[in-house]
């Protein structure tokens, strides 16, 4: 009698569970698409693409400002990063960040250094290496936590979400989809 209840619950218990992991393939392809709808409506490509920080009228030449070198070669290093990723030349642009980041730590300029992070985890999440793109991605929330300023935090979440159910941490990415959807939500 006992061997047969066993056999019935493991009978159970093996339905239950490949029901679950279908619900949970179903529930990932549907964020995935709705990840991918607010990527398109979000226009990620920058921060902020049409934010211009002068006014028209009182904008000072280019020869007439005096920038640091140290950051000039920073925001070279974040543009080529920037145009390998384009180009689909991730090995490239993971370099250029990698220089990017350590020049915006030097410097203490935590907007480049979360630039340089993003563009980190982006391009190890193009060369599959997911697990190491967390560590960037999440690297972007910790600045924003430390500086008290959030930008670029959404796409943070969103990027993290993506690496979680590449890796099949199922659990983890919905979290960080809730936290990305939620934080679309209120911008």
């Amino acid at each position: 009698m006992t061997l047969s209840t066993y056999n019935l619950t493991s009978q159970i218990t093996g339905l239950v569970a490949r029901q679950r992991k279908a619900e949970l393939l179903r529930l990932n392809e549907q964020l995935r698409q709705i990840n991918a709808a607010l990527k398109r409506q979000a226009k990620i490509e920058s921060y902020a693409p049409t934010l211009s920080y002068a006014p028209a009228a009182t904008r000072v030449p280019d020869d007439q400002v005096l920038v640091d070198p140290r950051k000039q070669e920073l925001i070279s290093h974040l543009k080529n990063g920037k145009n390998f990723l384009r180009n689909q030349n991730p090995e490239k642009a993971y370099t250029e960040f990698k220089i990017a980041l350590e020049l915006a730590q030097n410097l203490r300029d935590p907007i480049e250094e979360k630039k340089a992070a993003r563009g980190l985890g982006a391009s190890l999440q193009r060369q599959g290496k997911h697990k190491e793109a967390i560590k960037y991605h999440s690297m972007v929330l910790s600045i924003s936590e430390r500086e008290g300023e959030d930008s670029g935090n959404t796409e943070a979440f969103g990027a993290i979400a993506d690496c979680y159910t590449e890796i099949g941490d199922l659990e983890k990415a919905a979290t960080f989809y809730d936290q990305y959807i939620a934080r679309l939500q209120a911008d």
